[in-house]
């Protein structure tokens, strides 16, 4: 099941949501295990299995390793926690890397369980008494299979004393809604003029250009869009998430691109790899270091092939280079220069995320700048230009604030008509949605396969 299916749309969703406000609290927690377990096993059973033995696998460690610490026996705990990092990974590797099966979701909630270990390790929250908060923690539905990656530390309060009121059931809606919006009215479009473009017979270097553009927006929207419903559904059910992204296409350097794109791995990887390493603690050799390490991980997590390695370093390369050669000039250019290097680097990275291999990687690079084909520009150019201009134009104007601060505008201007024009807003877009939904192939979030 996927937050943008039919079923979950219109049965799972509001079914949950109505249960878990009607149930008294303190059993609030075991429906919403038993939720998570459900949407889970919808249409993959078999790999519910491998996720419970993650989770007790995980919860048995993180006792031993909090006991260990405890008794200040701070040895023993980094031992237990080397064993038990090092056998998550080897699993997530076993079948990310080979050709078994990948069980949905299991980079983000491996993630989660390290998240756990480490905050246990290194005392930022104590380990979990109770199984059911361990379970809760990993499996919860919103985030499981896509992320946010939720700090243990900063999700085990909320899972003691979740709070659930009016005000943030109603945020909390809206941002599902306009995430569900961003996901099959943008993303799933941008992918059917992406296809349109790929399938052509001739490629031209406009239409290699269009389909990078196309790309670069789609993965935005898609994953935003995601993010933007599994932190508005938590926020329904009493949970309060950290935004993962902040409108990442207007920064002004790689380094704030990734302050902006997928926060929540950024924090993951910056909190538990960069700053363990030492940082920039240790003087300029020992951070490029540990840039390096962190930025051939941050592929390596992305995906099996040496296309996401090499994405990796190529983004690392430049947040090298701007920490210790040209950021202080960068910042003295103007800002739509900064934004435009910006987006190129970023989009020119993605370019190794929808080619098969490197060689069809450098292919396509070669082919923006006239190598490998015949012409820049040709009639199925045009006509594919003509067909997707208007969509392309809305999903830009999408990555900035203006649309959503025109709304806030009216929705605050006249308190009198806020709720009315809010519930007619989302109501539309609710609509939409479906019809869509119903009428086209409905596509699954593209970063369940990393």
């Amino acid at each position: 099941m996927t937050l943008n299916s039919l079923v979950f749309l219109v049965f799972f969703f509001p079914i949950s949501v109505l249960i878990c406000r009607l149930v008294p609290g303190k059993f609030r927690n075991i429906v919403l295990i038993i939720l998570s377990l459900l949407f889970y096993a919808w249409g993959n059973p078999q790999h519910l299995l491998l996720l419970l033995l993650s989770v007790l696998f995980n919860y048995a460690a993180g006792l031993e390793i909090g006991q260990l610490a405890e008794n200040g026996n701070r040895s023993a705990s980094r031992i237990n926690l080397i064993i038990a990092v090092v056998i998550n990974i080897f699993v997530l590797c076993i079948f990310k890397y080979t050709s078994l099966s990948l069980p949905l979701g299991i980079s983000f909630y491996t993630f989660s369980a390290l998240s756990y270990l480490f905050d246990v390790y290194y005392g930022n929250a104590p380990a979990s008494k109770n199984p059911l908060d361990t379970v809760l923690y990993i499996t919860f539905f919103p985030k499981v299979i896509s992320g946010p990656i939720v700090k243990y530390k900063d999700m085990i309060e909320q899972i003691k004393n979740p709070v659930m009121t009016s005000a943030g059931f109603m945020n909390g809606l809206s941002m599902f809604l306009f995430g569900l919006f961003k996901k099959v009215l943008l993303a799933d479009r941008l992918g059917v003029a992406f296809a349109q473009v790929q399938a052509q017979d001739t490629m031209t270097g406009s239409l290699a250009w269009l389909s990078m553009i196309l790309y670069s927006l789609q993965l935005y929207f898609d994953f935003s869009g995601y993010s933007d419903m599994a932190i508005g559904l938590a926020r329904m059910l009493g949970f309060s998430f950290e935004k993962n992204f902040d409108y990442p296409y207007l920064s002004g350097s790689v380094s704030e691109f990734w302050r902006r794109w997928h926060i929540s791995l950024g924090s993951w990887f910056k909190e538990y790899v960069y700053i363990p390493l030492g940082g920039n603690r240790g003087g300029n050799g020992v951070t490029f270091r540990n840039l390096a390490i962190v930025w051939i991980l941050t592929g390596i997590w992305h995906g099996s092939t040496l296309n996401f390695v090499f994405w990796g370093i190529w983004h690392g390369i430049f947040v090298i280079l701007e920490k210790f050669i040209y950021g202080k000039k960068l910042d003295r250019l103007p800002a739509p220069i900064r934004i435009i290097y910006t987006d190129l680097v970023a989009f020119f990275g993605w370019i190794f995320f929808f080619t098969p291999d490197l060689k069809g990687a450098f292919s396509h690079i070669g082919m923006l700048f006239g190598a490998g084909v015949e012409s820049f520009w040709s009639s199925a150019s045009a006509f594919c230009f003509s067909e997707n201009i208007l969509v392309v134009i809305v999903a830009f104007i999408f990555c900035g604030p203006l649309v959503r601060k025109l709304y806030e505008r009216a929705v605050y201007k006249n308190a009198a008509l806020s709720i009315g024009f809010s519930v007619c807003i989302f109501a539309i877009l609710f609509a939409f949605s479906i019809a869509s939904i119903v009428g086209s192939t409905n596509t699954t979030f593209m970063y369940a396969q990393f």
